[in-house]
């Protein structure tokens, strides 16, 4: 039987690790960098890819389908416009971009501390996108409903090391189509006030996106700053859709975000080669930032990358591999060379459940955005299956790396108590430095602490039921759900949040597309 004092210590224990598991909402709205980027390419070859991705752009082209007004602009450019297809003289579009499209712009949030700035030496942390399926230790894999998505809205809210709300965290499968996004971003404004992106499934989405968010904000103000960031995916390879212009239009005229993303699986929508996966991202990256500016000169812009690889023995994509993170580093390096902000994936796995094949790949991903200056990590919390589930344990083992990467971004301490003098002086040969002043003095601070991790002995993880990382996740987002608490918002706000929402849902059938 265990003695009075080694229970003491044992609560003590627990105590210690309940405080540190306690779901706080801390102030950060961004991560700084003070660390150097991970280069794989020098000048030459960085060079010959801007090259190669010019001659793509000159000689094949981009197709805009089924948008007119796009391949009209581009003509007034001076594009070679044929058909849906665009050409383009060689370094039109990079003079676009470069005479107008922002080096950074802030993100604001409807609660100030948390507006956020997107660009430069700072990486923003954002949940995981677009999964229709969640899955959690109790219930195994289902339809996500909406009521998950407003678990995950409330669980990035309560996420110190998460600086975003993110957009369709899942597909709440219990609304129509047409109007779940309503439900969707009404969630991000009335459960967080952290920033949010908007709608990019229809135009009329995204217009309603902008007009909720001109009842929260103000129109004069939505109409001179940034409150919404969107994802534009490119349809991959070398074309851009109806849907996704349309939507790109909306936000780009009313002074909104997008992040322009090239969706590539290499080997089946790129070719299998990293030099070449990247010359096609540029490419289509570079149309489609030039359209924004087109659009509107000086709009918010991202330039943004999605490159897996595909198994070539069974065609299914793969993660954590080591040529996607070549193709991150270079497409960073030549989003920094263009001058925009650099958005990549974050915690990307093609593991079903958040076991050592989970971590591993997510680890990779996660570490490569880090080093290659992601300055947008969009699915950096949360993703499973390749996207298809959208996990709960995952989402907690993700949100602690992102703070733990957060941590590696600061970089080393140079400041008086960092060099640690004083403490090498007052130890001296021989002794250790548990009881020094200066361990005394930072020891709360000192190393990054982990929510999840488990480090006390056998005995004591036996003693305290031998339960593995999900399990412990498990408990830990549960508990965050009890302790959440919805941050104010204005009751006549609200009230015409609702007000707008029912009577836009009144005003046409549910669809399921």
């Amino acid at each position: 039987m265990p003695s009075r004092a080694r229970r003491r210590r044992g609560a003590g224990r627990d105590a210690k690790r309940a405080a540190r598991q306690q779901a706080t909402v801390e102030i950060s709205a961004w991560a700084d960098r003070r660390i150097p980027y991970f280069e794989v390419l020098d000048e030459e070859a960085l060079q010959l890819i801007e090259h190669n991705a010019d001659t793509v752009l000159e000689e094949v082209g981009i197709e805009f389908r089924d948008f007119p007004r796009a391949l009209q602009l581009w003509k007034e450019a001076g594009a070679d416009v044929d058909g849906e297809r665009v050409r383009f003289p060689r370094g039109l579009c990079r003079s676009i971009i470069q005479a107008s499209a922002p080096a950074e712009f802030k993100q604001h949030a409807r609660n100030p501390e948390r507006t956020t700035i997107i660009g430069g030496d700072r990486t923003v942390f954002v949940p995981a996108y677009g999964s229709p399926f969640v899955r959690n230790l109790d219930e195994g894999r289902r339809y996500a409903t909406i009521e998950d998505f407003r678990n995950f809205v409330k669980l990035a809210y309560m996420s110190a090391g998460l600086h975003h709300s993110g957009g369709t965290i899942c597909e709440p499968v219990d609304v129509p189509v047409n109007k779940r996004h309503f439900d969707m971003v009404y969630s991000h404004i009335k459960y967080s006030d952290k920033p949010f992106m908007g709608s990019v499934t229809h135009p009329e989405r995204a217009q309603d996106t902008v007009d909720m968010a001109k009842i929260v904000f103000g129109e004069d103000f939505v109409a001179e700053n940034t409150v919404i960031t969107s994802l534009i995916n490119a349809n991959s390879p070398l074309t851009f859709d109806e849907t996704m212009l349309g939507s790109a239009t909306v936000y780009a005229e009313n002074n909104q975000a997008t992040v322009i993303s090239p969706f590539l699986l290499a080997g089946a929508m790129s070719p299998v080669t990293v030099a070449g996966t990247v010359t096609q991202i540029l490419a289509e990256a570079l149309a489609g930032i030039a359209y924004t500016q087109l659009v509107r000169p000086g709009a918010p812009v991202v330039f943004g990358t999605f490159a897996a690889a595909v198994s070539m023995q069974s065609g299914a994509p793969t993660f954590g591999t080591p040529e996607p993170s070549l193709i991150l580093y270079a497409a960073g390096a030549l989003a920094r060379r263009l001058g925009v902000p650099f958005r990549s994936g974050g915690g990307l796995c093609a593991s079903k459940i958040p076991d050592a094949q989970a971590a591993y790949e997510s680890a990779n991903t996660m570490q490569t955005g880090v080093l290659g200056g992601v300055n947008f990590m969009l699915h950096a919390a949360g993703w499973l299956e390749g996207g298809l589930a959208r996990g709960y344990e995952k989402y907690i083992m993700d949100a602690d790396q992102a703070s733990a990467l957060g941590a590696l971004l600061r970089g080393v301490d140079l400041s008086e108590n960092g060099q640690a003098l004083d403490a090498i002086r007052e130890v001296g040969p021989g002794q250790h430095f548990l009881g020094a002043a200066h361990t005394q003095a930072n020891f709360e601070h000192a190393f990054y602490r982990s929510n999840i991790a488990d480090n006390n002995s056998f005995e004591q993880w036996e003693q305290a039921g031998s339960l593995d990382a999900a399990q412990r996740a498990n408990a830990i987002w549960k508990q965050m759900l009890k302790d959440y608490e919805a941050p104010p918002l204005d009751a006549a706000i609200d009230e015409a949040l609702v007000e707008f929402v029912d009577r836009r849902k009144s005003e046409f059938e549910d669809r399921d597309y």
